[in-house]
């Protein structure tokens, strides 16, 4: 993660690793420091906290780097790192974005469903622990989630991946069930 000093700087000091543990090759890691503060400033405007901006910024520059090391010779070069890289992390912004929008939707939601409850709380911690949830499962399973949040059937998430609407519904459930055992609910 990036240092908070760096961001009260002005300037964005990007880790050579990012919260996952992925690497970021140094070229790419030259073009994060560059981009960093427009991309901050970009994710400030969005409202977006500058640190997980940084997480976005580091996140973008390590599949910035798989993708370099995985192209042949015969693929097209990367003309512009700086702008391929800065295209990356508002990608990311805006994925970010989106599920926090579903995330809002679903709360107001469940709100209308509930309108009794005049405490907050429970729908608070719903949503905390959808974000724990979310945080221990990887983006097919994330994205899984806020397509039945949205209110697809499991028959067409199934198809989007081109699996059965069973093993679908069956992968999701597996990765709930190793998420509960790592939040220490089962």
């Amino acid at each position: 993660m990036a240092d908070e000093a760096n961001l009260h700087r002005g300037g964005v000091r990007v880790n050579p690793l990012d919260r996952r543990g992925r690497a970021i090759s140094p070229v790419v890691l030259d073009a994060a420091e560059e981009v960093g503060r427009r991309a901050l400033r970009h994710a400030e405007r969005l409202l977006i906290d500058p640190a997980v901006a940084a997480n976005l910024l580091e996140e973008a520059a390590a599949t910035v780097s798989r993708a370099m090391s995985t192209r042949s010779s015969g693929q097209h070069p990367i003309r512009d790192l700086n702008s391929y890289l800065f295209r990356a992390f508002i990608r990311r912004v805006n994925k970010r974005l989106k599920q926090e929008l579903l995330s809002a939707e679903s709360l107001r939601i469940h709100a209308r469903h509930s309108p009794n409850s005049i405490d907050p709380r429970p729908s608070l911690e719903k949503k905390i622990l959808i974000d724990e949830f979310l945080m221990h499962c990887d983006q097919t399973t994330r994205d899984m989630f806020w397509r039945r949040i949205v209110g697809f059937s499991w028959r067409e998430i199934g198809r989007s991946y081109r699996i059965s609407s069973h093993a679908a519904e069956s992968r999701f459930n597996q990765t709930l069930q190793k998420a509960r055992r790592k939040l220490g609910l089962r």
